[in-house]
């Protein structure tokens, strides 16, 4: 009896070794590259990722409810401003700022609550043969009211996270009252009522729909890999790429980001995997799969995103992403004030 004893004292030891040696990811990035990036960690590590994958809304509903039962260590999704929103509801936690982590990100891509994996930048794309240099030269997002580009500008509807955050900057930026002026301006620009994704406002300029659109740089870089099919590729072709505030703060940026949950049951695992996330190794797997910019210093983004958006430009690295979730509500009001639908 003894001996059986023991024996299964030993069985439950190792089973609670092996149930600890796990992270468990609330998954909102839908890339197939994503798993076998985690693959990768598992190998070196051994620590098992268990991938719940779903839409951004669903699996927040999920751990809200699930609350101090939910199994989420991490979650992780696209846009500084549905992190900054999640912290809000008191659903992550502190201690996400081990010195690797503080030493592979700048202050202004992370808290110690949540953090960039990747960066993009939200930018302009446009017709080089219906806008001129002249029309670009100085190109702001608050030049985007300008009544010169009346009828010819396309951009996602305002419910979209990345819109969200981009208005969000420019509230924190210039101020309430003069964005929901901007907001008017821009309403009035547009060639047709949002509709589609990123990808779709590209494709309303290659049409001749529109003759600039607002769109995040990685999507012209999947268009032109082919992944997206011939007709897509053929139109990333024919528009062109354009930073916008390269004389002031420079151009929006936003990241792809790792929020540690609250009551995590495997924090120690999920710090170990973002720090995995910003090695070279992983930053380079990000930039040629999924065609982000590296969060990382001594990382080329794709020869693709080189070549065909640009390399040399000014990020805005004066505005904390961490205000794109302070301000969302407030970007989201100026924007249904002026009627952007």
């Amino acid at each position: 009896m003894r001996k059986i004893s023991i024996y299964t004292i030993l069985l439950t030891f190792i089973s609670s070794l092996t149930i600890a040696a796990e992270v468990n990811i609330f998954n909102a990035r839908h890339y197939k590259a994503d798993a076998e990036l985690y693959s990768k960690f598992t190998n070196k590590t051994g620590i098992k990722v268990n991938l719940i994958n779903g839409k951004a809304g669903a699996l927040e509903k999920r751990m809200i409810k699930e609350g101090a039962d939910s199994s989420a260590d991490l979650y992780i999704t696209a846009d500084a401003g549905r992190c900054g929103a999640f912290k809000a509801k008191g659903m992550t936690q502190g201690g996400l700022i081990s010195p690797a982590i503080k030493a592979a990100v700048p202050s202004n891509f992370r808290t110690n609550h949540w953090t960039g994996i990747a960066k993009r930048a939200r930018i302009v794309y446009y017709a080089p043969d219906r806008v001129s240099g002249a029309e670009l030269s100085g190109l702001t997002y608050e030049s985007l009211a300008d009544p010169k580009w009346k009828g010819r500008l396309v951009i996602r509807a305002s419910g979209n996270i990345y819109n969200k955050s981009l208005v969000a900057s420019l509230v924190k930026n210039n101020g309430k009252k003069a964005t929901a002026d901007w907001a008017k301006g821009v309403v009035a620009n547009m060639a047709r009522t949002p509709t589609g994704n990123d990808r779709a406002q590209i494709m309303a300029v290659a049409a001749g729909e529109a003759d600039i659109a607002v769109a995040n740089t990685y999507y012209l870089a999947l268009m032109l890999s082919g992944n997206k099919g011939a007709e897509q590729q053929a139109a990333a072709k024919k528009v062109k790429a354009f930073f916008p505030n390269q004389n002031d703060r420079g151009t929006h940026m936003n990241i792809s980001c790792a929020a540690l949950v609250k009551g995590a049951p495997n924090k120690a695992n999920a710090i170990k995997l973002v720090e995995f996330l910003l090695t070279p190794e992983s930053q380079e797997h990000f930039t040629n799969n999924t065609f982000e910019f590296p969060m990382i210093d001594g990382v080329s983004p794709s020869p693709l995103v080189v070549n065909n958006i640009g390399l040399d430009f000014k990020q805005d690295l004066k505005t904390k992403v961490s205000s794109y979730g302070a301000k969302q509500a407030d970007a989201l009001e100026v924007m249904t004030a002026a009627g952007w639908k």
